[in-house]
């Protein structure tokens, strides 16, 4: 599309010419003359001057060469990301292998009581348990489990060897990436003379609207009760939910980390990937994590953290820094040691 057409359906001030045509979008540093990009950091910024891009989206207040088409608006990587969707659009389903005519591979295992809503796929070898409901517009991909009970919204995706574990229950619009686990059994164990014995995990896992899930996570399911990823929550992937935490609405969990049983976690939460959380904790509101912190106590609303022990970030990246220099360090105390010991000996 022409490029004034573009500014006008993602909410941007067009600066420059109008009528260059765009098909797609790329980086700073590879976009090409029929392609768009975007600055959001300004450690980019000197990559104005050199980029071969068709436009540009940008902040009013960032200094652009002379020349060079601009999309202005307050938040360019929201608009690159509405261009995208413009140019490239969200993936497209594959369609149904030995679809039987209504959207429902006859290689499925759909059991007789379960319900699948109008418009909803079903690719083969997906096992639909008893009592299951399932809303309109879903896609389930092969090798995905939907235990008894599960109660699954309208628009939600499930990927390849997904499974959702009894009675558990998925808002709409969840999106669940592959081989990930929601509801298997919480970590829960009395050791008792010198063994481990299970406790039963009656409780379920609850996914509110909006959430996505990255590849291979594990939400357990609580002991007792529920627990529950907030709406408009994100997983990356690798991430292990212990049973009976509450994560907040709009969260942001990075890779790796891994939260243990009873936390509650506020809402608009970002933990940096490979953060620890220790159980039974209570982590506030806009609360944020640099990667590899160890929370290991209550952190308050609007907090950030570093380190482990999680303390201020600040302080945590002074303590990173000075640990680089540990070595000299430990030299010039010992140095110092020495002439000690060397006066001492002179006062004797």
């Amino acid at each position: 599309m022409k490029l004034s057409e573009l500014a006008q359906q993602v909410d941007s001030v067009l600066h420059g010419d109008g009528e260059v045509e765009v098909k797609g979008c790329a980086g700073i540093r590879e976009a090409g003359p029929e392609e768009i990009t975007f600055l959001a950091n300004s450690k980019y910024q000197a990559h104005l001057s050199t980029t071969k891009a068709a436009a540009v989206f940008v902040r009013e207040s960032d200094p652009s060469p002379e020349g060079l088409n601009r999309l202005v608006c307050e938040d360019p990587y929201f608009g690159f990301r509405n261009a995208m969707i413009l140019l490239h659009g969200h993936r497209v389903h594959p369609p149904v292998i030995e679809d039987r005519g209504d959207g429902i591979s006859s290689l499925a295992a759909v059991h007789s009581d379960a319900a699948i809503g109008e418009g909803t796929r079903v690719h083969p070898h997906v096992t639909i348990e008893a009592g299951a409901r399932i809303g309109t517009g879903c896609h389930l991909y092969p090798g995905v489990y939907v235990g008894p009970d599960v109660q699954i919204g309208n628009d939600c995706i499930l990927y390849p060897n997904v499974a959702i574990y009894d009675r558990c229950r998925l808002g709409d619009r969840v999106t669940v990436h592959a081989c990930s686990a929601i509801g298997n059994d919480g970590f829960g164990y009395a050791t008792h003379a010198g063994a481990h014995h299970k406790i039963p995990q009656s409780g379920i896992t609850v996914l509110e609207d909006d959430v996505e899930i990255g590849s291979n996570c594990a939400i357990e399911r609580a002991a007792l009760g529920e627990t529950v990823v907030g709406a408009g929550t994100k997983f990356a992937d690798l991430i292990s939910i212990g049973h009976g935490t509450t994560i907040g609405k709009h969260c942001l969990l990075v890779s790796l980390v891994g939260i243990a049983g009873s936390v509650e976690v506020g809402d608009y939460v970002a933990l940096g990937g490979q953060t620890g959380v220790a159980g039974h904790l209570k982590i506030g509101n806009q609360v944020q994590a640099l990667a590899k912190t160890g929370i290991v106590g209550d952190i308050p609303d609007g907090s950030t953290v570093g380190g482990a022990p999680a303390i201020d970030a600040d302080t945590a990246k002074r303590n990173a820094l000075a640990a680089m220099h540990l070595g000299d360090l430990v030299k010039r105390v010992r140095s110092l040691e020495r002439q000690l010991a060397k006066l001492d000996q002179r006062d004797e």
